[in-house]
């Protein structure tokens, strides 16, 4: 019998038998007696994940992406035999309706905290739900944000769809070239950094437990809302005026483009003092390389190359 229990960065291996895998999801253990062949995920992001694991034939749809932002080509290429559910969060008529037996998805990802799409919802009709790392935090405690995150996602999938060796070595490869990158990464002292997502009355952003806190902190700045201990949320301007980020970060998906939203900051006499603003520091992140899946190792490279231009 072959059990994994996975926590958050470790792999606990109990036998070599092939038999029932259990990985650590959120505060659950859930085992599978077998190899999910009907898989559903949530958002581009947690999509790329399945993806580049090769999971593509042991999935039935994914959701949640087409209503938020749009599939570039690459993605497009990947998912290009299966059909987009939801355009936005799935019913569970939608997951059910689909015959899922597997949904990857998370808090904020796909899921609410207290809707109709939970785990709890979802086991009574056979549907196995793995959450995401990054949004175990809206139902318990967890350490900061860190590519550990990602990481252990990319070998809980491994182990669930017994893909371990592939898992493993996509893990080896991110971290191999990140260290590769930092060795030689020029920086001075860390850099004011804040990530506008959207919101103009007030801003949604990046707090201590989103991806991107790691990918500035790896790029060598630090996220001026590291104090909001939130993952992703809401703040007022003023504390954002106070912190006086050198470099704005922003996620770039949805209606108002990137660029819309650096025009907003430039044009407000609100933020006129800010140094961001005074030098026209601002850095794009697609949103998919801001939350947690394969791209994050590239997009520390982008922030450091705005950041220290290198």
């Amino acid at each position: 019998m072959k059990s994994l229990t996975l926590a958050f960065g470790f792999i606990g291996l109990a036998s070599t038998a092939v038999a029932d895998v259990t990985v650590q999801s959120c505060n659950r253990d859930v085992t599978f007696d077998k190899v999910p062949t009907a898989a559903i995920s949530n958002d581009v992001n947690l999509t790329e994940m399945m993806l580049v694991l090769g999971l593509a034939d042991k999935m039935v749809g994914y959701t949640g992406i087409s209503g938020w932002k749009t599939l570039n080509e690459e993605m497009r290429s990947g998912v290009e035999e299966l059909p987009e559910l939801s355009a936005k969060y799935p019913t569970k008529e939608v997951l059910i309706g689909a015959d899922a037996d597997f949904f990857f998805a998370g808090w904020n990802y796909g899921m609410k905290v207290g809707g109709e799409v939970t785990p709890e919802t979802l086991a009574p009709f056979g549907i196995d739900v793995y959450e995401l790392t990054e949004s175990c935090i809206h139902i318990g405690s967890k350490p900061k944000a860190s590519l550990d995150d990602m990481y252990n996602d990319i070998l809980n999938l491994g182990a669930i769809f017994q893909v371990d060796e592939k898992a493993k070595s996509l893990v080896e490869g991110y971290k191999a070239e990140l260290a590769d990158f930092q060795e030689n990464l020029e920086t001075g002292d860390p850099l004011r950094v804040f990530v506008y997502d959207s919101g103009e009355d007030k801003p949604f952003t990046a707090g201590l437990y989103a991806m991107p806190t790691a990918l500035i902190e790896a790029a060598g700045g630090t996220n001026v809302m590291d104090d909001f201990e939130k993952s992703w949320g809401t703040v007022n301007w003023e504390a954002v005026v106070e912190k006086n980020p050198e470099v704005v970060v922003i996620v770039n998906y949805g209606k108002v483009t990137a660029e819309q939203k650096r025009e907003f900051m430039m044009s407000n006499p609100a933020f006129a003092d800010i140094d961001a603003v005074k030098n026209d520091r601002f850095v794009a992140l697609e949103y998919v390389d801001a939350t947690p899946g394969p791209r994050n190792i590239e997009a520390v490279k982008t922030l450091s190359q705005a950041f220290w231009g290198n």
